[in-house]
């Protein structure tokens, strides 16, 4: 269990970052709306007063996991390749064969955490998927600013649509997703990516 004993009467001590990556694998597998205060509270090992108390509720919990997953590899590598490489289209070659990659990593639920997490979302939650869609957005607009800023220095032709081509990797991306949710490998995954960069503007393969 993650809870450890202390003296009657005082909340029950547990590593917050230790049960709030056990619910991240959780709703990662199966969704916000399907995956309950029970099963959460099961997974994590405390008891329903210590998810409340410490969290607030099931959707502050889910923000939180939202947050720390950002922060992992899984979560923070498009943020990454966007601030070191040099280019836009270094940035989001690796952006793209890394997703092949980790999408399809045995070693964690398959796909996007913020791609998947929002699917069959009621309307009862609706405010978790808009949430979730201003994650997304707020990401797609770090696209199309490096977009703008590549036609503006001359690495994209001065008629290319940022905000198109950034709308078409996002969308390719959230179709990786989707691919290895339904069990596709790193290699079909790759393949993708690299039909996807295809299209870059202007450039010769």
């Amino acid at each position: 269990m993650a809870e450890t004993g202390t003296r009657r009467g005082r909340p029950r001590a547990f590593d917050r970052d230790a049960v709030v990556e056990q619910a991240t694998r959780l709703f990662w597998e199966r969704g916000y709306e399907a995956t309950s205060v029970g099963e959460l509270t099961e997974v994590m090992g405390i008891r329903p007063g210590s998810l409340y108390a410490t969290f607030g509720d099931k959707k502050s919990l889910f923000k939180e996991v939202v947050a720390a997953y950002g922060r992992t590899p899984g979560g923070a590598f498009m943020g990454r390749a966007l601030e070191e490489e040099t280019t836009a289209y270094g940035a989001f070659s690796r952006m793209l064969r890394e997703a092949a990659e980790i999408y399809a990593d045995p070693a964690h639920p398959a796909g996007c955490l913020v791609m998947c997490a929002a699917a069959n979302v009621t309307g009862q939650d609706a405010d978790i998927a808009a949430y979730l869609r201003d994650v997304r957005e707020k990401g797609f607009e770090v696209f199309v600013a490096r977009l703008e800023a590549a036609r503006k220095d001359g690495e994209l032709p001065r008629d290319s649509d940022p905000r198109a081509l950034a709308a078409y990797f996002a969308a390719v991306l959230r179709g990786m997703s989707e691919r290895a949710r339904d069990g596709a490998d790193s290699r079909e995954l790759g393949s993708v990516a690299e039909l996807a960069l295809a299209v870059w503007p202007g450039r010769r393969s």
